[in-house]
Parts: C-alpha cells; structure tokens; sequence
C-alpha cells in the first residue's frame, strides 16, 4: 500500500477521510496530539476499592437505629473505622489506626453496644413483669 508524502497514514485512509489533513513532520500540533495519545494510552494503577476490610453491627430489632463499624484501609496504607448509626448516616471516622488497632476498635465497640443492649432488654423486661404482677396482685384489671 502507498504512503502519502510524509505521512503516517496510507493513501486509501487518506482518500476515505478528506477532511483529515497530513500533517508535515515538523509540526508541533503533531508531537502535542503524540503526547496526549500516550498518555491515554498509559493503564490506570491498580487501586484497591475502598471496601470495609472487618465490619461488625450492633445488636436491635431496628436497622435504622442499628450501630455498623467497618474498618477500611486508606490511601496511605493506613486504617480508618467507620462507624454509622442506620444505613444513611454519615460516618464517624476514627483513625489513622493500625490494622490491629482498627479491629480492636470495632470489636470494643460491638461488645459495648451488645453490653449495654443486653442491660436495657432487661430492664424492659423486669419493668413488664413487675407490671404484670401489680395488674395479677388486685391491681388494674
């Protein structure tokens, strides 16, 4: 196949595109359209997705009051914990942590609201039987 005079592309290509125009060796619009060609060209790094590495949720009958913690790794190698209220709130963010650090963090803290959960059903439930036992005892009916 021929080449046009100091062209890069083969006359066939040329004839199907008239508006297209050979550019001379020389011209800097040719080297600037090369250089943005390869950086184009050039793959993304790979980057890991910032998805929860560990994640726990606390106890309840209710997801939109449910407490969630997710530990997460950061751009810089680091971890952070990400600690929601529901599925629509923002997160409180703790960290920079170590990997280490960021599980205990989650794990402290899903103990506690389990702790606290537990002491509360309790409460609730020794409160509903004492009423329960005034109303049986002559109280109200």
């Amino acid at each position: 196949m021929e080449l046009a005079p100091r062209a890069r592309f083969p006359l066939l290509v040329i004839a199907q595109f008239p508006e297209a125009e050979v550019l001379n060796p020389g011209d800097p619009t040719d080297n600037a359209l090369a250089a943005i060609a390869s950086m184009l060209d050039q793959p993304e790094p790979h980057r890991e997705p910032e998805t929860a590495a560990y994640s726990k949720s606390g106890p309840g009958p209710m997801a939109a009051i449910r407490f969630k913690w997710s530990v997460r790794r950061g751009d810089n190698g680091e971890y952070y914990v990400d600690e929601t209220i529901g599925e629509n709130s923002a997160p409180l963010v703790s960290g920079p942590l170590t990997m280490d650090a960021a599980v205990a963090l989650v794990d402290e803290r899903e103990n506690e609201a389990r702790r606290r959960f537990a002491l509360l059903k309790s409460e609730m439930t020794g409160r509903t039987a004492a009423a329960n036992m005034v109303r049986k005892d002559g109280g109200e009916p």
